[in-house]
């Protein structure tokens, strides 16, 4: 049975039929004999409003339907495809002579250009703008939206790469899988996999060469797809998955290994809605999201406001809320942040409290308003710490504020060294891998090309982690996990043996890490760690944890 290999973005197995995304709309290849420019643009113009209109109505949909990730993702797509400056760029490509599908090609073909350059958060929205083209020019030329098919029957979806707003319709019902050729561990497609709980795996090289109707079998946790198993095989696999989803569904409590060792749980989230029940409390509440796509900056009230909701709805329990994460692959036009020649190694998350210090003071008493009313236990973090000193600086502005539990985000490889010095200043660390992995490897983490190396189990990584971990320990002082992988399930039972003593991640994943913890004793997880550490790379690692053993 032949095997591809690819990157588990998104634990489960799940069996069935392949069928691949419809194509994007090609362009004519010969251009009418005459043109009115004036009706050309207007139509293309039309078109990006009726674009924008269907990503709005399918945002309000994602959000009426709980899909709290999705929705946003929808909604950031429309603002860019209502841009003014897109709207403009393609009725000028019309009053140039172009027909309107090929001057929404244009246009877009050069904000496509220009995000690539500038890499980052802006990189890895190619695809929304790739999104954006395919339905403008669809529309221009009377040809059916490009999207997920819909066989009338469960089947496992592949794609180049998946679209936020195809991803965000997905219906777990009838994707039992996803898999992409294009893509990475904090694509969007990986994301959303994980929050709707499908199987996915990102990376595989060849699978578009899949027949459509061809039988696979997608592992989500080892990053495989077998291809023509059995159909008993395919059965079997969906009656597994199938009772492992009621395993989950039926369990709850607190995160503990079979021995009763805890490691606390937590969700990461950008607002009060994205809550569930049964969460021991977040881990990262991203602040963020209330500053994204506006002019100026929130107000003091409109901050207590939002932060209120988030406590309130955690009585009792405990809240790590990170400040301002902005700057780089997040700009705020309020901020008014020069150019830079590289941003991801510019002014961002707490540098900017370098620049403009009253945003930072003006966030804290916020916070420190709403946590005065609220039962909830609320700590708050500083993202991009580079050094103990900044971390001291930080951990002053807290207290000043009135807020007693400050800690810090290691993001920076010079923060995982430095450990040890950090904890002397603050009183807990939260480790982000997202960013820890790609400054490691000096990988953008939005490159398709560079996705392997940003694979959460390479043992690089691993040993930060574990250095800040013992660092915790001595000093007596909790660290946590609160990047992608903390989702992972297998990676859960690493993570736990390198001595991490909370996890957080998207609230769809918390039911299957908690079965993983509680399927192994702490030495198992501290046997397992270890040869995770002590393997030269990332499938291995991963192979050491994940292989049973006969």
């Amino acid at each position: 049975m032949a095997e591809l290999k690819g990157i588990g973005v998104s634990p489960g197995a799940a069996g069935g039929p392949v069928y691949k995304v419809a194509p994007p709309p090609k362009l004519p290849t010969t251009r009418p004999a005459a043109l009115d420019t004036e009706v050309e643009a207007k139509r293309a113009v039309a078109a990006l409003a009726s674009v924008t209109a269907e990503l709005t109505r399918r945002a309000d949909a994602a959000a009426a339907a709980g899909k709290g990730e999705a929705a946003e993702i929808l909604r950031a797509e429309a603002m860019m495809a209502e841009d003014p400056e897109l709207a403009d760029a393609v009725a000028q490509a019309a009053r140039d002579g172009m027909s309107a599908a090929h001057a929404i090609d244009a246009a877009l073909a050069v904000h496509r250009a220009a995000f690539e350059e500038a890499g980052g958060y802006l990189a890895e929205r190619v695809a929304d703008l790739d999104d954006i083209r395919n339905r403008g020019v669809a529309i221009c030329l009377g040809l059916p939206m490009p999207g997920i098919p819909s066989p009338g029957h469960p089947f496992v979806l592949v794609a180049r790469d998946l679209a936020p707003a195809d991803t965000a319709q997905l219906n777990r019902d009838e994707v039992v899988a996803l898999v992409t050729e294009d893509g990475g561990p904090t694509s969007h497609t990986a994301i959303l996999a994980r929050s709707l709980g499908i199987a996915a795996v990102v990376r595989c090289a060849g699978a578009l060469d899949l027949a459509d109707g061809a039988l696979v079998i997608v592992d989500g946790g080892r990053g495989s797809v077998r291809v023509d198993p059995g159909a008993a095989e395919v059965e079997a696999i969906a009656e597994a998955e199938a009772a492992r989803q009621e395993r989950l569904r039926s369990g709850g409590g607190p995160g503990r290994t079979s021995d009763g060792h805890q490691v606390a749980l937590y969700a990461n989230i950008g607002r009060a809605k994205d809550l569930i029940d049964d969460v021991e409390g977040v881990g990262l509440f991203r602040t963020e999201l209330l500053y994204l796509d506006r002019s100026d900056a929130p107000s003091y009230d409109e901050q207590v406001a939002a932060y209120t909701a988030v406590f309130a709805a955690l009585p009792g329990r405990k809240v790590v809320l990170r400040t301002l994460d902005a700057g780089a692959d997040k700009p705020l036009p309020f901020l008014q942040q020069a150019d830079e020649p590289n941003p991801a190694l510019g002014v961002r998350g707490l540098r900017i409290s370098w620049r403009r210090p009253d945003v930072l003071e003006t966030q804290l008493k916020a916070v420190a308003e709403a946590a005065r009313s609220a039962s909830a236990e609320v700590w708050v973090m500083a993202p991009m710490v580079a050094t103990p000193q900044e971390a001291a600086t930080f951990v002053a502005a807290c207290r000043a504020a009135g807020l007693p539990t400050a800690g810090a985000m290691v993001e920076i490889p010079a923060a995982a060294l430095r450990a040890g010095a950090l904890l002397e200043e603050v009183d807990f660390l939260s480790i982000g891998t997202n960013d820890l992995s790609q400054y490691t490897f000096a990988s953008d983490r939005q490159v398709g090309e560079l996705a392997e190396l940003l694979d959460p189990w390479q043992p690089a990584l691993l040993s930060l982690i574990a250095m800040c971990a013992s660092a915790g320990k001595a000093a007596g002082k909790p660290v946590g996990v609160c990047g992608e992988a903390a989702a992972d399930p297998g990676l859960a039972v690493v993570l736990t043996g390198l001595g991490i003593t909370s996890l957080s991640m998207s609230p769809r994943s918390i039911p299957a890490v908690r079965e993983a913890l509680a399927g192994h004793t702490l030495e198992d997880c501290q046997r397992l760690a270890a040869a995770a550490l002590a393997a030269e790379t990332a499938e291995l690692a991963r192979q050491a944890v994940l292989t049973p053993v006969t």
